[in-house]
């Protein structure tokens, strides 16, 4: 228990603990009911390769790693069921290839040298951006004496950790027997050889899409088909999919709200200008507290020419600024030299025992320097923990005003006699600082201090558009109704984006629990209905309810090629550059580019050296089909009329080198292979991944 409690006074555990918001390890079984009365498979969230994924597992270890961490819940719910899919998949391939992670290969994992990238991540100092093997050793001495067990959330952290460590280890360890099984044969480096080093010029004509209006084309669902079937792999969905259309009711503040929230900065004005002490003030009425010394150039404009005629003590508004009413209050005023020079010794600290054990040390420093003639250089390198100065003796040159916090900035620039110590505490902990020198050119500069209120709709507002929604809600049951009524309202319909089972976001209103919401209902209603609910948004800043939305099922699609009802939209200006690329092609005339050009209104352009994997050429744009065809040719042979991506083109090969044979093979097949090689992490788990049975039912728990 010594060691336990000599840890918490560590920052290691303050950061594990609430960098990641661990709030517990017991967590409250929210799926118990299901399984005393369906059984143990109501709680199974997914099945990978017969490897079970329960709800209650999956909801401990997101409790572990996140707790009440902000950030989207979503995202990290879509990473953590990754994680189990990937770890189940990792672990099934590894047993059968005979692959593990030994204990011993483990602790070298998390403690040795070169860690995992698991702890790099995880452990890594932010100011020096190396691994904090000072808080890994302290970890250590307790996994080896028990005394970790003493803290249950590190316990549970740790443990899961593990797993993560154990998972990308073997990962990396297939990853690099693939790797080393990939070879280049001879035909292939010669292959890549020619695609090198003999490139192609070739000159075309372009026949634009636009020379075709689009009234002139009809379009069939016999084209939609055509198309379809003809790029199936790039339409086909694994699984079903839904399309919704939904109508946005936003909720802004009325005339009302915002005299009101006007008279309450206000009535705030006069004691904002007699207070005393400014920041206690402003943080007490959530406004904004004085900080460094600003420029004028550095205050809104809306009000930089007003602060600057102010006397020091007066308040100015109340004024409009980013949505907000504003008061501002000019705190001081003065002349601040542009530049200064300065060094100083940091005790880093992070809560009250921290703060005081770090205080008596800058005492202890600073009576050094007073009383035994110490050299401020040596103790700096010795003491200082912050790693931009204590190895240059704790020498900062050049520091321009603001660019400290506003505590060692006072000290710098306003209240420090050059020559002189003086302890400051900032948020990183105590300073002992000397003011070297400051530089003869000041300019003017202002604290400010600020009240602001968000001009948002009170709650009655909200709770009327609200009751207005439900009304529209309940006179328009069906899709048709919804659009005829939101039109008449002068309201645009929106429509999502084809929305897989475990879709969190839709369309423009974002990822959101109303998002998650929407999907949910759209899973289980028929085409053409309308949500019986309103779905609320939140705004992410002041955190009340700025859009009310009502939502219909537009269409639903089972896995495989949409239909195309579904697609028609999606797809339409590809099929209609199809059909015109098929007109176009049926009005050329001749097979020389010039009479072509001259047909078509337009010129015969050269492309220059074009490599076979060019993804854009300069002129004539991204165009693969037309330099796949390039590269089938022989020279001075003129293609067929090609229907690419911008317009209809035909070519002319004027010169493609013949490079012979190759006398680096071994070279190039190192090369290529290499290229491969790179690719083998992120595509043979994408490819276990795809061939694997897994049973996803994360849309039944949220």
């Amino acid at each position: 228990m010594a060691l336990i409690s000599k840890i918490r006074n560590n920052s290691w555990l303050l950061v594990v603990l609430v960098a990641l918001g661990l709030l517990g390890f017991i967590v409250m079984d929210m799926t118990s009911g299901q399984q005393s009365a369906f059984g143990g498979s109501q709680t199974t969230l997914g099945d990978i390769e017969g490897k079970k994924v329960d709800w209650r597992q999956f909801n401990r270890v997101e409790q572990v790693l996140y707790g009440n961490s902000g950030g989207d819940v979503f995202s990290r719910r879509s990473q953590l069921w990754n994680y189990f899919v990937e770890e189940a998949l990792v672990k099934e391939e590894a047993e059968a290839l005979g692959l593990g992670v030994s204990r011993t290969e483990l602790m070298d994992l998390q403690f040795g040298t070169n860690p995992s990238p698991v702890i790099q991540q995880r452990f890594m100092n932010p100011q020096t951006r190396q691994v904090d093997f000072q808080q890994l050793n302290q970890i250590k001495t307790a996994i080896e004496d028990g005394s970790i067990n003493d803290d249950p959330r590190l316990t549970a952290f740790w443990a899961h950790q593990e797993k993560e460590i154990i998972k990308e280890r073997l990962q990396s360890k297939i990853s690099a027997m693939v790797s080393k099984a990939i070879y280049t044969p001879t035909w292939m480096a010669e292959m890549g050889n020619s695609e090198i080093n003999a490139p192609a010029t070739f000159t075309y004509v372009k026949i634009p899409y636009d020379e075709i209006d689009n009234s002139e084309v009809e379009l069939t669902d016999a084209d939609y088909e055509a198309y379809l079937e003809k790029n199936e792999e790039r339409y086909k969905n694994d699984e079903a999919t839904r399309v919704v259309e939904y109508v946005v009711f936003d909720v802004l503040p009325t005339p009302a709200d915002s005299a009101a929230l006007k008279a309450e900065v206000e009535g705030l004005i006069p004691d904002f200008k007699a207070a005393e002490n400014d920041s206690a003030f402003t943080e007490r009425e959530y406004g904004i507290p004085p900080g460094n010394y600003v420029t004028k150039d550095a205050i809104s404009p809306i009000i930089a020419d007003t602060v600057s005629s102010l006397a020091v003590g007066d308040v100015f508004g109340p004024y409009t600024d980013a949505g907000k009413y504003k008061a501002v209050k000019l705190v001081d005023r003065r002349m601040i030299a542009d530049s200064a020079d300065t060094r100083h010794i940091l005790r880093q600290a992070q809560g009250p025992q921290q703060f005081a054990q770090a205080k008596k040390t800058i005492d202890s420093l600073e009576n050094l320097l007073l009383t035994q003639g110490a050299s401020f250089d040596s103790l700096a390198i010795r003491f200082s923990q912050d790693p931009g100065s204590a190895n240059k003796g704790g020498l900062y040159e050049g520091v321009t005003p603001g660019q400290f916090v506003p505590a060692f900035n006072e000290v710098l620039f306003v209240t420090g006699n050059i020559g002189e110590y003086y302890k400051v505490r900032t948020s990183y902990g105590w300073h002992l600082i000397e003011v070297l020198r400051r530089s003869s050119e000041a300019t003017e500069r202002y604290k400010v201090a600020y009240l602001e209120e968000a001009i948002v709709p009170s709650e009655e507002t909200q709770e009327e558009i609200e009751g207005e929604v439900l009304e529209f809600i309940g006179e328009n049951r069906d899709l048709k109704a919804m659009r005829a009524a939101a039109d008449a309202r002068g309201m645009e319909t929106e429509t999502s984006a084809r929305l897989e089972r475990n879709a969190f976001a839709v369309g423009s209103l974002g990822a959101s629990q109303g998002s998650r919401d929407i999907v949910r209902w759209a899973f289980n209603a028929n085409t053409g209905e309308v949500s019986p609910e309103l779905y609320a948004y939140q705004d992410p800043v002041e955190y009340y309810t700025n859009k009310y939305v009502v939502a219909g099922l537009l269409a639903k699609q089972s896995p495989g090629l949409p239909s195309v009802a579904n697609i028609k939209s999606e797809i339409e200006q590809e099929v209609m550059k199809e059909k015109k690329g098929e007109m176009l092609k049926s009005r050329i005339q001749s097979n020389d580019l010039q009479a072509v050009a001259s047909q078509f209104d337009t010129k015969v352009d050269t492309a220059s050296n074009v490599k076979f994997n060019a993804m854009f050429v300069p002129g004539l744009g991204v165009e693969s089909r037309v330099i796949g065809k390039a590269f089938t040719m022989e020279q001075g042979q003129t293609s067929e009329p090609i229907v690419g991506s911008s317009g209809v083109f035909l070519i002319q090969l004027l010169q493609r080198p013949n490079v012979g044979q190759a006398n680096n093979i071994p070279q190039l097949r190192q090369t290529m292979s290499s290229q491969a090689r790179q690719q083998v992490p992120s595509q043979w788990i994408q490819a276990m991944k795809e061939n694997a049975d897994i049973e996803d039912n994360r849309s039944r728990f949220y």
